[in-house]
């Protein structure tokens, strides 16, 4: 990984954590404990979370060639945009993109596996 994306990597893991934390707290505090919005608040706040921290592990990575934790980190990324932020938009502004929410879902797991098969080529 290039030093850029590292740097990159961690602006980024940290603006997702933020984000996380606030819209995790709209989903306890604003949008209505029982309301449908609440349940995508939260559930997008969860999984943004998790990925920004695997985000912020990827960019601390010692692997010997950095290249290999490049891919699950953009995956990561594509997730937390398409998974995450597709939640948010459906619960805050009633816009119909269910159908992107997959594609977030998708990217999440293709990024897991890349990592682990990054693991496994790093030795």
């Amino acid at each position: 990984m290039t030093v850029a994306w590292r740097k990159y990597g961690r602006v980024i893991a940290g603006l997702s954590g933020a984000m996380a934390v606030g819209f995790g707290a709209l989903a306890a505090h604003g949008a209505g404990e029982a309301s449908q919005a609440s349940v995508w608040l939260e559930k997008g706040a969860r999984y943004q979370m998790f990925h920004a921290l695997a985000l912020l592990a990827l960019c601390h990575w010692p692997a010997p060639d950095q290249r290999l934790i490049l891919l699950p980190g953009i995956l990561f990324v594509v997730g937390m945009l398409f998974f995450s932020l597709g939640l948010y938009c459906m619960a805050l502004l009633s816009w119909p993109i269910q159908m992107v929410i997959p594609i977030g879902g998708t990217a999440f797991i293709l990024g897991w596996l890349a990592l682990a098969a990054a693991a496994i080529k790093s030795g």
